[in-house]
Order: structure tokens, then C-alpha cells, then sequence
């Protein structure tokens, strides 16, 4: 990766939390970050409930427009800032956040850097507003983004509307109602050893294959489902009936 210039200041987090070089100090034994992408925004009011129940929020690049427009302050904001207007650098700057500018020329995108800078930070548990939807390259890059190895161990979604998207590496709990969508899709290959609980169809052992749709609109029939894998990486799309207002639910599960 290459170097970056780094403006740091001290401010208010969006929730009323103080911070230090973009790192909040609350004395807490998780570490909520939000980070806000460039992508389509289509739910200002969900973003903005998840952010006062957030550490750390993060715009990545032409995320903190979005930010601002929404009456939010980053923490910090990462990126090559080639879509930041003056006003908004200036604005940003005054109000405390730190900028991470990056060369153009790089090998990630802004949401990378981004999620980088979150693990940085000592965030375990993030969540991602504003990835999906616009340009179809972006969306499935940022989707794939969940499978960054310095993101193992950790619990990170992408949130949108209804939908939470997350990487099943080896198991986890969701909280969610009877009646949600659950959909399994595995990505790099097949997954093998697949055990549910808590869905309409279950699996016991079994296998979902690549580039098949087996897994599509499961249903759950428990406040909570379990999902375990065996060998490889299963995406998981949860869909609920209402707009999420919290943040996803999820716990870890050892192998």
C-alpha cells in the first residue's frame, strides 16, 4: 500500500463522543464503526440511526458529502479525495475530522481503505451503508470486500434497506423473525459441511455448490438462526421486513 497523508484534529463524534485522531474514547469492549461508501443512498434515515449508535464512522471519500448532507461528521475520511469539493475539505477540516489522503494510483478502492482503517482502529464490528446499487463493478467489488482477511474474527456487514450482507467464514448466530429471508450463497467455490438451525430448510452436512442457487430465500422459523460451514465462504443475505434501524445482530461462532 502506499503512503498516505494523514491531517489529524480533534472533535465530537456524531453521537456526542469525544475523539482523539479519529479514534473515539469510550471505554467500551466493542467498537462499533460505521462506514459510509460512495455508492447509492437511498435510506438517509437509516444511516443516521445506525451512526448515533456507532464509535467510529468512516466516509469513504464521496461518502462524507453524503455525511454532511445528512448532518453527520466523520471521524475520519479515506481516500485519493478526488471527488471532494474545496468547500467540503474545508468544512470537514474545521469540524475536527481527520483526512487520510491516498495517491490516486492505488491499488484499493476507497471502501478498502477504508475497512483497513477501521481495523486499524481497533473496530470489531462494522457495518457499510451506501455500497451497493450505481455501478454493477463497484457493487460486486465491495460485496467481495467482506472476504478481506483482516476482516476474520470480526462483524461486518453491508446494510441496506431491509437486507444485511454478510461473510459466514467458519459459523455464526443472526438474530432476526420468523418469516425473514435468509439467503446462502457460496463465493471463491463450493462449501462443504453446512449445518443450519433455526431455517424452514435445513441443511445437515450438506453442500451448496457454486454458481447453483440452492441456497436462495430460506426462511426463518426462530428468533434466531445458526449456520455453520465446514470449508469454504458462504455470503449471507438476511432480509427483514422492516427497514433495519439497528445494527445487524450477529455472533461469532468457533469451529
Amino acid at each position: 500500500m502506499r503512503s498516505c497523508r494523514e491531517r489529524e484534529a480533534t472533535g465530537h463524534h456524531p453521537g456526542g463522543g469525544l475523539f482523539a485522531c479519529g479514534f473515539p474514547q469510550r471505554g467500551r469492549c466493542t467498537v462499533k464503526a460505521l462506514i459510509l461508501a460512495n455508492g447509492l443512498l437511498t435510506h438517509p434515515d437509516q444511516v443516521r440511526a445506525l451512526a448515533q449508535q456507532a464509535d467510529l464512522l468512516i466516509a469513504a471519500d464521496g461518502g462524507s458529502e453524503r455525511a454532511l448532507a445528512l448532518g453527520l461528521r466523520p471521524h475520519l475520511v479515506v481516500g485519493d479525495l478526488d471527488s471532494l469539493p474545496l468547500d467540503t475539505w474545508r468544512a470537514l477540516e474545521a469540524s475536527g475530522t481527520v483526512l487520510l489522503q491516498y495517491p490516486a494510483a492505488t491499488d484499493e478502492t476507497d471502501l478498502e481503505l477504508a475497512l483497513r482503517q477501521a481495523v486499524a482502529r481497533g473496530a470489531d464490528e462494522i457495518a457499510i451503508c451506501a455500497a451497493l446499487g450505481g455501478r454493477t463493478d463497484q457493487t460486486l467489488a465491495n460485496v467481495l470486500l467482506l472476504a478481506l482477511p483482516e476482516l476474520e474474527g470480526r462483524r461486518c456487514s453491508i446494510v441496506e434497506g431491509k437486507e444485511a450482507v454478510f461473510l459466514i467464514r467458519s459459523g455464526v448466530e443472526v438474530a432476526g423473525e420468523a418469516g425473514d429471508l435468509l439467503s446462502l450463497i457460496p463465493i471463491g467455490g463450493d462449501c462443504h459441511g453446512i449445518w443450519t438451525e433455526g431455517l424452514e430448510y435445513p441443511l445437515a452436512g450438506g453442500t451448496l455448490f457454486l454458481a447453483r442457487a440452492r441456497g436462495i430465500s430460506n426462511v426463518f422459523t426462530a428468533p434466531r438462526a445458526r449456520i455453520r460451514v465446514g470449508q469454504g465462504l458462504l455470503l449471507a443475505v438476511h432480509r427483514a421486513r422492516e427497514v433495519r434501524t439497528t445494527w445487524p445482530d450477529l455472533t461469532l461462532l468457533e469451529g
